[in-house]
């Protein structure tokens, strides 16, 4: 018998009918990553035909185009002197020494190539004056290095990949929910099982790779910068579930500047106002009219980390000096009104649109969650601990530390898109995938069917909807921004609570959103589980997991914290020693490089 995370049990050997799809690899996820990715394959010689991108929504509406403000790499458009090591440098200080230098180093190796790829391949970057891709100052960067196209650099991006991708004939199939993958007794991934969000029809994957390219889960709270419908853990959740570990999961960034007040509407909460304003020159006033930063920053100001400006704009909330909405303001008015529509244009029309000139009037902002650092663990090329199963994009963990440099989120999806993509084709191509027991894929994915039938349709006490939003509701307050013993302990009891009644859930039709909401619980559960289990462990304050209760960083505390399942289905966490850069990088560090903001005023 198998017991599902909803309470569903159902009969090993249940007769059921689902497709089945060969492919020599799989990408879950249609983002930045997962294309990249795909693109790599079939570039070093794959098949295409042997290579399927799959995604829960429509090809081309992936989280990638909700970032805006741009995307990192040492071009020296403006600073000749920057180059890799000390782009290396700023996101090893910004991660607070938690980070993987390897991987940080991969990224910042590549990305200026990455960049010129993505120039020959059409992305319509802003440009200077003498036409050579522009870069603008972003938080906690020593020089201008954040590539851009207006303040919509994630959709051109994703727009410049997918194009390639059908260039190369890339196959990609839409609404399509993995719900399970299925691996042996030997930690050899099989294949992934899941159900065509249309039809309702059960599909196998029978995969010789799989990539997770799924996403983060930044949505499992209160406020956030995504749509509810994306970023709930999926992508963390299924490698846990499968026997892979994961990683730092407390770090959970907190964007500065989201959306707040209610002229803007409930549907705008929390949405980002990119960091490109304040990059740009965009300032922050409390409701007393002063320019607070200046007290918590005095050199970095408003760019300064987004821990440390998210911290203080909550402070100033905290003590009354903030709006009704609970928000400060965001000014960049005194920019020109041509400045702003070429160099925010979307940013500029959202809030036009709302009523609101940003050339004349202040925006209303508080902070929002943003970005998951933690993730699932890999190795060099992205591989999880079970043979044949990748990790990439923001369901990876390594890069990023303790708080995400900004504009690295949309480098680390095309570099390591690149370098898994590479490692995938090699396996394929060379031919040395060991031979998978397809009547084990068969057995457990028919299993797994059962149960998911058997859940189609239930009645249940509560519905899914809500209780996903009680679980927001609950992490927003217990490992928020500022966290406490106390309350990081009550999260876990309500969470108890909050599992209990995820068994007894109406679900409906597997075609219904509240089946697709019954999944995403079941997957955030588990994310909730290692965001505050973690949380509780570190016994510090560093980057953006801050404990109130123990505010000092803690030396002995520069170790990451692994979480994986045990033989019965217990979380369980050790702590890992985090690696030592190279000496390029560490010259680099030594040479403690930093931004002069006042150079925009």
């Amino acid at each position: 018998m198998e017991q599902d995370d909803l309470g569903a049990t159902a009969p090993t050997g249940t007769a059921i009918d689902y497709e089945t799809v060969n492919v020599g690899a799989l990408v879950v996820g249609a983002g930045a990553a997962g294309a990249r990715a795909a693109i790599e394959m079939v570039q070093s010689g794959v098949d295409p035909e042997d290579v399927l991108v799959i995604g829960k929504r429509s090809h081309g509406d992936a989280h990638t185009t909700w970032a805006r403000g741009g995307i990192n790499g040492a071009l020296g458009t403006h600073d000749p002197e920057d180059d890799w090591t000390i782009h290396a440098a700023d996101t090893l200080k910004e991660g607070h020494f938690l980070n993987d230098p390897e991987k940080v180093e991969t990224v910042t190796r590549q990305m200026p190539d990455r960049l010129r790829e993505l120039d020959d391949w059409g992305m319509e970057y802003s440009r200077t004056e003498d036409g050579e891709i522009d870069q603008r100052y972003f938080g906690a960067q020593s020089f201008r290095r954040t590539a851009f196209a207006g303040d919509h650099t994630g959709e051109s991006m994703l727009r410049t990949l997918i194009e390639r991708a059908q260039s190369l004939s890339i196959p990609y199939r839409e609404n399509v929910f993995v719900t399970k993958l299925l691996a042996d007794d030997d930690d050899r991934l099989l294949g992934a099982a899941g159900y065509d969000m249309d039809t309702g029809e059960f599909v196998l994957f029978d995969a010789d790779v799989v990539v997770l390219a799924a996403g983060g889960y930044t949505s499992l709270f209160q406020r956030h910068s995504s749509r509810d419908d994306e970023n709930t853990g999926d992508g963390p959740a299924l490698a846990y579930l499968t026997g892979a570990s994961l990683q730092d999961m407390e770090f959970v960034q907190f964007h500065p500047t989201g959306m707040v007040g209610d002229r803007y509407g409930e549907e705008w909460d929390g949405r980002l106002v990119t960091e490109a304003v304040r990059g740009e020159g965009g300032r922050l006033y409390n409701t007393e009219g002063e320019r607070f930063m200046e007290r918590y920053s005095p050199d970095q100001m408003e760019l300064d980390a987004r821990d440390v400006v998210a911290r203080a704009i909550d402070e100033e909330i905290e003590a009354g000096r903030g709006t009704d909405a609970g928000g400060v303001y965001l000014d960049i008015s005194h920019r020109d009104r041509d400045f702003i529509q070429e160099r925010l244009p979307r940013m500029y029309e959202r809030f036009a649109d709302l009523g609101v000139d940003m050339a004349k009037e202040p925006v209303e902002v508080a902070p929002t969650a943003h970005y998951g650092m933690g993730g699932v663990v890999v190795d060099s090329e992205g591989e999880t601990g079970i043979d044949g199963l990748y990790a990439i994009g923001e369901t990876m963990v390594g890069v990023h530390g303790a708080n995400r440099l900004g504009g690295n989120s949309l480098a680390e999806t095309v570099a390591f898109g690149q370098v898994t993509g590479e490692a995938v084709a090699e396996r394929l191509l060379a031919g040395t995938t060991p031979a998978r027991d397809k009547g084990v894929l068969h057995d457990r994915a028919r299993q797994h069917f059962a149960t998911l039938r058997t859940l189609t349709g239930r009645d249940g006490e509560y519905d899914p909807e809500t209780l996903l939003d009680e679980l927001r509701g609950l992490l927003w307050e217990a490992a928020g921004i500022r966290r406490t013993d106390d309350e990081i302990e009550a999260g876990l009891t309500r969470l108890g609570e909050l599992q209990r009644k995820a068994s007894n859930v109406a679900l409906g039709q597997r075609t219904g959103r509240a089946f697709e909401f019954a999944l995403n619980l079941g997957f955030g559960l588990v994310v909730a589980e290692s965001i505050l289990r973690g949380a509780r462990e570190r016994t510090e304050s560093r980057g953006a997991h801050y404990r109130t209760d123990y505010p000092e960083r803690d030396d002995a505390w520069r170790r990451n914290i692994d979480m994986h399942e045990d033989s019965v289905g217990a979380m369980r966490l050790t702590t890992e020693p985090v690696g030592t850069p190279s000496d390029a990088v560490q010259a680099a560090l030594d040479a403690d490089y930093e931004l002069d903001y006042h150079q925009l005023e």
